[in-house]
């Protein structure tokens, strides 16, 4: 189920942030093997800090309480420390030869959707878990509207299962349209 964040109401300490931000996000398989992992141990395998999401939302919650906006690019550059500049929809193209690309996604792979009709200028998320081949969670900002989204979930509805297309699930229980998706972008660091 994602998690909206609104504008702090008091400053909050970086070691509160990050208590908070792995209660919300350890929401594990309940021990059924092959399910998904646990967000702090997932990120702790991909080489991902739990540090570097906290820096993120904390980044845009600032912007929010200084009534700016927080757009997608910036959050997922924070989140995942893939260093690129441009609208999203340039990500996939800007990331060769830099980063690895990918079509199986991976906990702390920038997902880069394609733009289209609903989405021009493309959109970009990290993904913070893997459920199953088919279902993803994700972290991103400006989905909705100046929001961060935590665990947001996402099925490959793709025919080829390659995740070339995706339905986001934007309401609890309501898998939106199909977005396409150029792929995963990982950050080897």
């Amino acid at each position: 189920m994602p998690h909206s964040l609104t504008a702090p109401k008091r400053n909050f300490r970086l070691p509160l942030l990050i208590a908070a931000l792995l209660a919300v996000s350890a929401c594990g398989d309940g021990g059924n093997p092959g399910g998904a992992m646990n967000f702090a141990s997932a990120q702790e395998q991909s080489g991902v800090s739990v540090e570097r999401r906290a820096y993120a939302v904390a980044v845009a919650k600032k912007m929010r309480a200084k009534r700016q906006r927080v757009w997608c690019v910036p959050f997922a550059r924070n989140a995942s420390g893939v260093e690129i500049r441009g609208n999203a929809r340039t990500w996939w193209s800007k990331a060769n030869g830099a980063y690895e690309r990918g079509h199986t996604p991976k906990v702390g792979a920038v997902m880069a959707f394609s733009s289209s009709r609903k989405i021009p200028l493309g959109h970009v998320a990290v993904v913070s878990a893997v459920d199953s081949p088919r279902q993803i969670r994700i972290d991103h900002a400006n989905w909705k509207r100046n929001q961060v989204s935590l665990n947001m979930v996402v099925m490959d509805v793709s025919p080829k299962n390659d995740w070339s297309q995706v339905r986001v699930m934007s309401q609890p229980n309501a898998l939106g349209s199909v977005y396409p998706v150029s792929g995963f972008i990982f950050n080897g660091a």
